[in-house]
């Protein structure tokens, strides 16, 4: 995915909308790996650095079986699933904001996700994962909001139908 300067902004104010990141182990460490602090952030243009900023001050929940510890501001997720997304969503506040593949994937069969957004880019690149690949029964949509972004890219946000 290409990231430009009106996407991050868009990206921002999604994160505004939830008290914290539930992140796979591999989104996690992706993430860690751009925009932690101690990154490379000479690599990293300037307009950039609100996201960063953003990122590196949210609360984050890490979903893995594979750690034994993380830290930037963040807790590991252990135990089932199902258990601990429902604990998570019952705190106060405004929610949780999942990315990746296979945690959404998860999450939708359990029926935890109360909204999704989709960026659709305007390029074909041939390969990467298929989102939702496996669902095990079809989970009807209805469009909430749409935005269309100068790159071309389009983000569609969703609610599933009850």
């Amino acid at each position: 995915m290409d990231g430009d300067e009106e996407l991050h902004r868009h990206a921002i104010e999604n994160l505004d909308r939830a008290d914290a990141l539930l992140f796979g182990r591999v989104i996690y460490e992706m993430m860690e790996a751009a925009f932690r602090p101690t990154a490379g952030t000479e690599e990293r243009p300037e307009w950039m650095e609100p996201f960063a900023r953003k990122i590196n001050a949210a609360k984050k929940y890490v979903v893995s079986t594979t750690l034994d510890h993380v830290d930037w501001n963040a807790e590991l997720v252990r135990g089932d699933l199902e258990d601990a997304v429902r604990r998570l969503k019952q705190e106060p506040g405004k929610g949780l904001f999942v990315g990746g593949v296979k945690l959404p994937m998860a999450l939708a069969e359990l029926g935890l996700i109360d909204e999704y957004e989709f960026v659709v880019h305007p390029k074909l690149v041939g390969h990467g994962p298929i989102l939702f690949a496996g669902l095990s029964k079809p989970i009807d949509l209805r469009l909430v909001s749409r935005l269309e972004l100068s790159s071309g890219a389009v983000a569609m946000r969703y609610e599933p139908r009850r």
